[in-house]
């Protein structure tokens, strides 16, 4: 009985999904975990590091702006060319990056100096994952997975990434503190020292890169759909009398990938709610979150440490129930109803006056901000084609990281007038409009028209339009004929 018990539980905690993708998926997830623990760490002290310089508030803001808006320009050159050049060497080069800028951070204290660093390589201003890095590696779990595993194995990848925010936090505050006790060292001497974290892991990422196979990459063949099998019989015949003349054409776009006029037109709906979601994010960011707690409270560092570090582990254990969450009541089910309840914590934040609250609070905001992640990754990647999920998910990232920019500057300016909570309650008012948006627009989308079927898997996909349709109107619950289903699943 134990046996058969803890078999269910590896198959409905989605390790059983992971472990069938194979050893590319777990080096993806150990990435992003370390990528994480330097953001982590980097998010508690950022501010706080610009304060001990004696930088303004609205110059803190702007630092911030502008390094998410250097994210996006980053973003933009390497989603859209990495199918083409290769989704490994892509992410290696993202790695070099970041071990420039960690050390520079490391080792210099002039504004505009860190400020190029942060803007030309990748630093994590706000301790989200605004970089090139996720819309690509997003791409690669697309690829390795099924309709039936991705869900899963998209949870852990989220669930790893908070685990390794609370650690790097966490280490944070503490080795802030411990330096601090040591003879001939200042509070800026022992922030310094915390971005070399930040360079160690930006190596480790570059490590686990050259363990990935050439299964990351692209495939450039596909099985057929059923609905593309009737377009390309149809079509089959215009290409062959166009010849070679249409081959150039071809070559000179496939540096840049395609993105078909029906992705956009559903993308561009989710595009503009996560922009109004981003933008409270970068209102209400990690960096700034703390440096508010310590104009407020005065903290230690090392609790202050301990406060975000216990809110993204409890962030890491919410996240593995988003797998089976979405499996039962469906990804946009599980995308708003997670996400409401952090997104009113974030609108009553500044309300606490004393810290037990504040932390209760932060404790839910965080705890439940990330259970929309996987949902939301596997829904963009279960409405767009394959060949298209590496530029709609870098277009992602970088609609999300420009409306994050404009955040940190207003914040800044709110800080600077004693109006700093002001933020958190518009960031909280925005959030829950994009929550309320999203189950409005997206409840009845159709999901992986575009996933390949197997041949004796039409006929009951056929037979079953009508029952899912229903079960579609009733709360948008996965799509998948019941072949497909994780639950009944031989994968």
């Amino acid at each position: 009985m134990m046996s058969s018990l803890g078999k269910n539980i590896f198959r409905e905690s989605g390790l059983l999904s992971v472990h069938s993708t194979g050893r590319d998926a777990t080096l993806i997830i150990f990435n992003r975990s370390c990528r994480m623990f330097a953001y982590g760490a980097s998010a508690l002290i950022l501010a706080l590091f610009f304060a001990e310089l004696h930088v303004s508030d609205t110059q803190i803001g702007l630092f911030m702006s502008l390094t998410l808006l250097g994210d996006v320009v980053l973003s933009l050159l390497l989603t859209l060319i990495a199918d083409r050049v290769g989704r490994r060497r892509t992410l290696f080069a993202g790695a070099a990056l970041m071990i420039m800028s960690g050390t520079t951070f490391a080792l210099c204290e002039n504004y505009w100096a860190l400020l190029l660093a942060a803007v030309v390589g990748v630093i994590s201003a706000t301790g989200g994952d605004f970089g090139p890095f996720r819309a690509i590696e997003e791409s690669v779990i697309s690829e390795l997975t099924t309709p039936a595993t991705r869900s899963d194995v998209l949870t852990w990848y989220v669930t790893a990434a908070s685990l390794g925010s609370s650690i790097g936090t966490e280490m944070s505050g503490r080795i802030i503190e411990w330096l601090r006790a040591k003879d001939g060292w200042t509070l800026l001497d022992a922030y310094h020292a915390c971005f070399w974290l930040y360079s160690i892991m930006g190596l480790a990422n570059m490590a686990s890169i050259l363990l990935l196979s050439d299964k990351c990459e692209l495939r450039r063949t596909a099985k057929p759909t059923v609905e593309s099998e009737a377009l390309l019989s149809e079509t089959s015949s215009s290409v062959e009398e166009a010849g070679d003349e249409s081959r150039p054409a071809a070559e000179k776009k496939s540096w840049v990938s395609q993105i078909s006029r029906e992705t956009t037109t559903i993308m561009m709906v989710l595009w503009l709610l996560l922009a109004v979601d981003s933008l409270a994010d970068g209102m209400s960011n990690m960096s700034l979150t703390t440096y508010y707690m310590d104009q407020k409270f005065h903290l230690p560092k090392s609790t202050l440490g301990d406060i975000l570090s216990a809110s993204y582990f409890l962030s890491s254990c919410s996240t593995i129930f988003a797998g089976p969450l979405a499996r039962h009541i469906g990804l946009v089910n599980t995308m708003v109803f997670t996400h409401i309840p952090s997104s009113a914590a974030v609108l009553l934040f500044p309300m606490a006056q004393s810290v037990p609250v504040t932390f209760a609070l932060l404790l839910v905001r965080v705890g439940l901000n990330n259970m929309d992640q996987a949902p939301r990754t596997a829904l963009i990647a279960a409405v767009v084609r394959p060949e298209e999920r590496t530029a709609v998910m870098g277009i992602t990232t970088i609609v999300r990281t420009l409306a994050s920019t404009t955040g940190p500057s207003v914040t800044g300016f709110l800080a600077g007038n004693n109006r700093f909570w002001v933020a958190f309650v518009v960031a909280g008012a925005l959030r829950l409009a994009y929550d309320l948006g999203l189950f409005v627009m997206f409840i009845n989308i159709r999901l992986h028209k575009h996933e390949p079927v197997a041949p004796d898997e039409h006929a009951e996909r056929r037979d079953g339009v009508a029952r899912r349709r229903s079960v579609e109107s009733a709360g948008g619950e996965l799509q998948l004929p019941d072949s497909e289903s994780p639950a009944r699943s031989t994968t």
